[in-house]
């Protein structure tokens, strides 16, 4: 069964529905709009078994996404592994963790080859050849290798003081980088600029109701890990705020499909305090979302606008989630420990998460005896400047076994 069952593009404000085109925009209201679908045509067809009939990656629920038929790019990627942190549970004194870790998705090292891959292949099932987008690093890589792979010319958009390693990680694949003097704000508002003029596929502007379905591919990879449960709590990093309200409609779906249980899900949200408009509307009980200029070393966060912030807020308030914002030493300290209890080295956004975490966790908002996910999404190889100076050097010796076995004493190696 590949059965589509896209209904329509509607307005998330005043419900105006369009038909499935390149926009993004109700031209009424100028309220964002979002793929809906016809779940009806999944009832009692859609089921577990056939799910684990196919290959581990995205597109096994290709039926919830909003592309015809196969995908035309990024097959292999996605489902990435859920991993039980018994070691990390034991250092926030929390009964049950686990993390998603996007850490390792294919083929870019970031949740975002899942946005990217239905992103993509919209465009190409649109007609489109050129294809684009304004970003804070991640998303940049992924679309310049994900259109390498589909032969598609590409142009990325992103502040001029990314890290070197998202950098290189655009420019290796032969995309075209354009550096732009200002923050990430400066960039999303020339490339709406850009999309109108050059008419190409930007995956966050004029596709960007397509793109923004594939993160909910995180989500159901996390409650078919989790033995076919919703999570009980779950931490996702914010910077438009799109991935919190994603994650949040993956559950819902399942649920509608009788895919999984109502678990109650409470969804959280962690930003860095430099950057932190969302979890500061929720922490002051306001649906107001207040712009501010960004000023963190969570560059892949750095949204001071965000576009789904008022939408993020609401899933936070109404699943009986919270949010929390941690400082830039915060944020290194949870990426060393997450590193040293569990192996993984997350990006700066993944130290954010943790530490917002462990906020939460310390302060009561989230439960020590009931499950935690927490959605780490990207690698720490991009933003190893972070850490830099936060990690041992090297101690140097002669390859000499007197040498080591002074360096073994002063250790108490016995």
């Amino acid at each position: 069964m590949s059965e589509s069952i896209v209904r329509a593009l509607k307005c998330r404000e005043c419900g105006h529905e369009y038909k499935i085109e390149p926009t993004h925009v109700c031209e009424f209201c100028f309220g964002p709009l979002e793929v809906v679908y016809d779940y009806d045509k999944l009832q009692g067809k859609f089921t577990r078994e056939l799910i684990e009939s196919r290959p581990q990656n995205m597109w096994r629920y290709k039926e919830l996404l909003p592309i015809d038929g196969e995908p035309k790019v990024g097959a292999n990627n996605g489902y990435t592994p859920l991993v039980k942190a018994d070691r990390l549970a034991k250092a926030l004194g929390v009964k049950e963790l686990y993390i998603k870790n996007d850490s390792v998705c294919y083929p870019t090292l970031s949740f975002k080859d899942r946005v990217v891959s239905v992103a993509l292949s919209k465009a190409v099932e649109f007609g489109f050849t050129t294809v684009a987008c304004a970003s804070t690093g991640n998303l940049a890589g992924s679309v310049a290798a994900n259109a390498a792979a589909a032969g598609l010319e590409s142009y990325v958009f992103i502040p001029e003081d990314l890290e070197q390693g998202k950098v290189l990680g655009a420019a290796i694949f032969g995309t075209n980088v354009i550096g732009i003097r200002g923050q990430y704000d400066d960039v999303n508002r020339l490339c709406s600029e850009v999309a109108g003029k050059y008419g190409w596929a930007f995956v966050n502007v004029n596709v960007r109701p397509f793109y923004a379905e594939g993160s909910k591919t995180l989500g159901y990879e996390m409650m078919e890990q989790l033995g076919w449960k919703a999570p009980k709590h779950v931490v996702v990093p914010m910077a438009s705020g799109s991935l919190c309200t994603k994650v949040d409609k993956s559950i819902k779906e399942f649920i509608k499909l009788g895919l999984v249980e109502d678990n109650q899900t409470a969804v959280y949200g962690a930003q860095a305090t430099g950057c932190s408009p969302i979890s500061k509307s929720v922490k002051d009980g306001t649906d107001m979302i207040h712009p501010v200029k960004a000023n963190t070393i969570a560059k892949s966060l750095a949204i001071g606008n965000p576009a789904d912030g008022y939408y993020a807020n609401k899933v936070m308030k109404e699943s009986g989630g919270y949010a929390e914002d941690i400082s830039d030493e915060e944020i290194i300290a949870a990426m060393k420990l997450l590193a040293e209890t569990e192996g993984i080295f997350a990006e700066t956004a993944g130290g954010v998460t943790l530490g917002c975490a462990q906020k939460m966790i310390e302060s009561g908002r989230i439960p020590r005896d009931e499950s935690i996910v927490l959605c780490i999404t990207g690698n720490g190889l991009k933003t190893q400047e972070a850490v830099l100076n936060e990690v041992n050097k090297p101690r140097i010796i002669n390859a000499s076994l007197k040498e080591f076995d002074v360096l073994a004493e002063a250790d108490g190696v016995q």
